[in-house]
């Protein structure tokens, strides 16, 4: 299949789970740099396309998961990406994620955030969402895992919801802001870190 950002088109629609090494609330979304204790981003986020398409293959109900590793702040680049796919997933839905996801075919937000890494691996894994809002259990198995649960009041121990509008955001305009923890190890990129940012958010992306 050819595929050329003049010619095909792309949208995805659906459920994003980004867990990142940032304090909660991630200092990206506010200054552009990482909150982290060594300045470097270093997230796994996870894609459940409910809907979509690349040309006429139709991406609908496939899972994704990207592990990423930035040294410094996203925009510095230099980062090495893992891709982590469900094993029914096929080739041809594999070749337009890659294009999708290096920024190949144009289009927000990984026109821009693929000139931003190099991809050094392909896994495959059932991968399994559970849970809902903020209160999530993301698996991609034998691989990693990842927990999100609401912020708490510090005096009642209560949820605290918190949440992120950002009216021109090109990942996303709201996000539905927690607490995470993730463990992850594919293709030779490692990350684990224990009570982080993490935020919900829905996706609707395209080249058009």
């Amino acid at each position: 299949m050819t595929t050329t950002e003049q010619s095909t088109r792309w949208y995805l629609k659906g459920n994003g789970y980004e867990f990142c090494n940032c304090a909660p609330g991630c200092g990206c979304n506010f200054h552009g740099f990482p909150t982290s204790a060594d300045g470097s981003c270093r997230a796994m986020v996870g894609n459940h396309i409910l809907e979509g398409s690349c040309g006429d293959v139709d991406l609908s109900g496939v899972k994704a998961i990207a592990v990423i590793d930035w040294p410094k702040a996203i925009h510095d680049g230099n980062g090495r990406a893992v891709f982590i796919v469900a094993p029914e997933t096929t080739d041809e839905q594999i070749e337009c994620l890659s294009q999708i996801y290096t920024g190949q075919l144009g289009g927000d937000p990984w026109g821009i955030l693929g000139t931003t890494y190099e991809v050094v691996g392909l896994a495959k894994a059932p991968i399994s969402f559970e849970g809902e809002g903020v209160t999530v259990t993301m698996t991609a198995e034998g691989l990693g895992r990842a927990t999100g649960d609401s912020l708490k009041n510090p005096v009642t121990g209560e949820p605290h919801q918190a949440q992120i509008v950002l009216p021109d955001g090109f990942i996303w305009t709201k996000g539905e802001c927690g607490i995470g923890s993730f463990q992850v190890e594919a293709e030779g990129v490692r990350l684990d870190f224990t009570d982080t940012n993490w935020i919900f958010y829905e996706f609707d992306w395209s080249n058009a």
